[in-house]
């Protein structure tokens, strides 16, 4: 029987992002296919706010990026370059940018020196205009919105960006020094303040001429971008003006109500700033409960948002996502291959679908699920044969598509309720008409994938599968042990998966776990993982085993197994 091996992720199909923001830094790390179609596997934040702690506020004295503010930045970087190597990563595929806090810092010559050479990181400081294109590069990959003229809109710490765009050419690029950290550094959070902030943001927009650039050029449709922006839809999402429903963002609502689908009305956005601008002593515990790190910066990022939709005069704003990082990572993808930017439109469906309803973590969960059974489904296509059925023959691309798809939203019930998570994720994928571009045959295999990734075995006897021919059902029986042993791994308490290797020879199947959730771990040969297997996965192997008639052996490093 012929032999084969996956290799672990490769610098050739990982790229990383990291954006220097006023307000934090953010590292993206992405798997990408030829094609161009790419997800997040990896996200970190740090939250070194640049704009708080420089060494004046004032709008006439020079920016100057404070010595404690290095300190933070430095540190940060450390730790993005640290995962980086971790992962791998070419360093021709992984680009770091600066927007407006270092952009706009007299002593900024002097801080990309040190990061050069303490850190080993060159960075792009990004003129506005450019930062502008990128983020409506980023929308793109979320939004299929390729043939529309769309106008963009990003609220950053020290700025605003807006560009208007059409067949991913930039028409008209604008970026404007109202961010959220520098207006709460000249005027605080304090309600009392707020008619204050606005005259002065209708100031700096009416001397900018930016309403009559954004008349002349006109547009179809707005997307808003950025952590601010998002923060202020989920916050309407969950009815935060509503105090008795405020706290219950564990319960996701309206889930088949593609109306409310990442989506701000006018009338939403005024009933948030209302209620942040109001309640005093309250408002503010109620404000750090629901927003945490962000309750700081959100009045002055609301209000901003509030002003751009009077001056401009929009009613109803799309929320993307995505924004600069996934632009870079756009951008990046384009020099390498020849990337279509439009290749995103039909799986950023799933995508979207998976955002709305999970948290970063859980994103990161089923993100990690998905790269475990892409590995172990390459490495099936690589055998000639395997027990007499011809899996390499039968499994093709959107085979593994629809197995990716699944495990990107396998989990997304857990949004509605821990207990039958699963059946709430299948109810979420079939409902709502989410999954745009896939027929009603492939959202429905999608969907009873995510459903059977636990508990009980699917029963081909059963109507779900009656409309599907034999060799569906036969592919859908590989797929589904498949996801099933990935959520089973991924899920696994002690094993760290960022390093896998998947093989087969006439011995079975071998999985390698090159790391272990252990400090300081030394490098140790590999031996099997005997104990704490745990149950679920436990019984995961007797269905593997049962499916592919060869057994799977988990190998770990000795010193933990041991």
């Amino acid at each position: 029987m012929a032999s084969a091996t996956t290799d672990p992720p490769t610098p050739s199909t990982l790229f990383a992002a990291i954006d220097m923001g006023t307000n934090s830094f953010k590292m993206l790390i992405v798997r990408a296919y030829p094609n161009g179609k790419f997800f997040t596997i990896d996200q970190f934040k740090e939250p070194v706010v640049l704009g708080r702690d420089t060494s004046t506020s004032s709008t006439t004295t020079p920016f100057t990026l404070s010595h404690h503010s290095q300190l933070l930045a430095l540190e940060a970087l450390k730790r993005f370059q640290n995962i980086l190597k971790s992962y791998k990563i070419n360093k021709t595929h992984v680009r770091c940018v600066a927007t407006a806090a270092v952009r706009e810092a007299v002593n900024n010559v002097g801080f990309l020196k040190c990061v050069r050479e303490e850190v080993g990181l060159e960075i792009d400081v990004l003129p506005g205009e450019q930062e502008a294109r990128l983020e409506y590069l980023g929308m793109l990959q979320f939004f299929p919105i390729y043939e529309k003229l769309v106008l963009g809109v990003d609220i950053g710490g020290g700025s605003t960006e807006f560009v208007i765009g059409k067949q991913g050419k930039v028409i008209f690029g604008a970026s404007l020094k109202l961010g959220h950290v520098n207006l709460t550094q000249k005027f605080g959070n304090n309600e009392k303040n707020v008619a204050h902030m606005r005259e002065h943001i209708r100031l700096v927009v009416q001397e900018s001429g930016l309403v009559e650039k954004i008349k002349d050029c006109g547009f179809e449709a707005v997307v808003g971008s950025s952590g601010t922006i998002k923060a202020v839809e989920k916050a309407a999402l969950y009815g935060y003006a509503n105090v008795s429903n405020m706290l219950q963002v564990g319960n996701m609502v309206s889930f088949g109500d593609s109306k409310r689908y990442w989506k701000l009305s006018r009338g939403e956005l005024k009933g948030v700033v209302e209620s942040l601008c109001g309640g005093g002593e309250a408002e503010k515990i109620r404000r750090e409960k629901f927003f945490k790190m962000r309750s700081e910066f959100i009045v002055a990022g609301a209000v901003l948002l509030e002003e751009i939709f009077e001056v401009i005069g929009i009613e109803e704003m799309e929320i993307s996502g995505y924004s600069l990082a996934e632009g870079i990572i756009a951008e990046t993808l384009a020099k390498v291959n020849d990337y279509d930017l439009n290749a995103n439109a039909k799986w950023s469906s799933i995508v979207r679908l998976a955002m709305r309803f999970n948290s970063n973590k859980r994103m990161r969960a089923a993100a990690q699920c998905a790269s475990i059974a892409k590995e172990f489904f390459e490495c099936l296509r690589k055998c000639d044969e395997l027990a007499g059925n011809q899996v390499a023959a039968s499994l093709d691309d959107k085979d593994l598509e629809y197995l990716e798809a699944s495990c990107l939203l396998h989990n997304i019930g857990l949004s509605i309720e821990k207990k039958g998570y699963h059946k709430h994720s299948y109810s979420i994928i079939m409902n709502g008409g989410h999954l745009q571009g896939y027929s009603a045959e492939e959202v429905k295999l999608i969907a009873l994938l995510a459903r059977h990734h636990r508990k009980k075995l699917p029963n081909f006897g059963h109507v779900s599968f009656k409309e599907f021919p034999t060799e569906v059902k036969k592919k859908f029986r590989f797929l589904c042990a498949i996801i099933r042993i990935s959520v089973a791994l991924q899920q696994h308490r002690r094993i760290d998966f960022q390093q896998i290797e998947f093989s087969h020879s006439y011995e079975g199947f071998k999985l390698a776990c090159g790391g272990v959730k252990v400090q300081n771990s030394p490098p140790c040969i590999l031996e099997p993982l005997a104990e704490d297997i745990g149950d679920d996965l436990r019984q995961e192997l007797e269905h593997f085993k049962m499916v592919f008639h060869e057994e799977l052996l988990l190998l770990v490093p000795s010193s933990v197994s041991g």
